[in-house]
């Protein structure tokens, strides 16, 4: 199983690169040396979908952006993303999202945008036991401090959620993915793009997922998602540097984790502050690496 999740994320890579061309099936699995009937059966039971369905939501998925972030023409757009003709975008855009291009480009609402899929990571494997984790020399992680202004979060709060895999354990995740994605242009630069993290509630610790945005935020709200305001606050970041993924990212996680649990604030003359602010979760492991953030005030 562990080469055929190797295989598919190739075939999901090259798609990515090819979508406009109208890739065929057996141009896919040329570029990973399977036969089209294993990779279409594999691609369906390993990413979900049929292959047919991916790629024409990711077709749509640039084009979209293709509309909202440029001046092209809708026309020039549908052509360019293999629609047969600007009435072809126009269905499939109604069809996915209620509204046509047109409207859409006047007023960008969040959307549930059809990203790409990421199979390649360890959780997949982990809970099936296909992966032995390799013996790497893996940092230690080390504290920072860094100031985040008052914002405004955008997210799902659940008090029984422990951490990021039971959000993506969720029937909806693709859904809840797509909509974050489209608020891309309005996310808050210093919160981060994507961003989890824990929250309290009533003694109990529960897991959140969603984007920051700025504190004067007015604009729609993704259905089944809300909106919280936090204030100002220095945080405590525990973080370590960019590493391999696929190898370390459980040791990574679990020392920082470690780290930001059981560290004493005093040390450094705080104390924490989650009370009124939440702790953040910045995974992003080929560039900043892992952060935990927790929000501290001074003694």
């Amino acid at each position: 199983m562990y080469e055929w999740v190797k295989a598919i994320q190739r075939m999901i890579d090259w798609i990515e690169d090819h979508v406009e061309d109208n890739p065929t099936l057996s141009k896919m699995s040329s570029q990973i040396g399977y036969s089209t009937f294993y990779c279409s059966v594999q691609f369906h039971q390993i990413v979900g979908m049929t292959l047919k369905s991916y790629i024409a939501g990711r077709r749509l998925c640039k084009a979209t952006l293709a509309v909202r972030d440029t001046k092209e023409r809708l026309i020039d757009i549908a052509v360019e993303y293999g629609f047969s003709s600007q009435g072809a975008l126009t269905r499939a855009f109604k069809d996915a999202y209620g509204c046509t291009p047109a409207a859409y480009r006047k007023k960008p609402v969040p959307i549930p945008l059809s990203i790409k899929k990421v199979v390649l990571n360890p959780s997949h494997f982990i809970e099936k036991g296909d992966l032995v984790m390799s013996e790497r020399i893996v940092s230690n992680p080390f504290i920072w401090m860094e100031h985040i202004p008052a914002h405004k979060f955008i997210g799902i709060w659940d008090i029984n959620a422990k951490g990021y895999w039971d959000f993506e354990k969720r029937k909806d995740f693709d859904e809840l993915e797509g909509f974050l994605e489209s608020m891309r242009p309005v996310m808050h630069p210093i919160v981060w793009a994507h961003t989890a993290g824990w929250f309290y509630e009533h003694g109990h610790k529960g897991y959140f997922y969603g984007v920051g945005v700025s504190i004067d935020y007015d604009g729609e709200i993704p259905k089944g998602f809300e909106i919280r305001e936090f204030p100002e606050s220095y945080y405590m970041v525990f973080c370590h540097p960019s590493f391999d993924y696929l190898n370390d990212n459980g040791e990574v996680m679990r020392r920082v984790e470690d780290l930001a649990w059981n560290y004493d604030p005093k040390v450094r003359g705080y104390q924490w502050n989650e009370d009124f602010c939440q702790d953040y979760q910045r995974h992003c492991p080929g560039d900043r690496g892992y952060e935990v953030l927790r929000p501290v005030k001074k003694l």
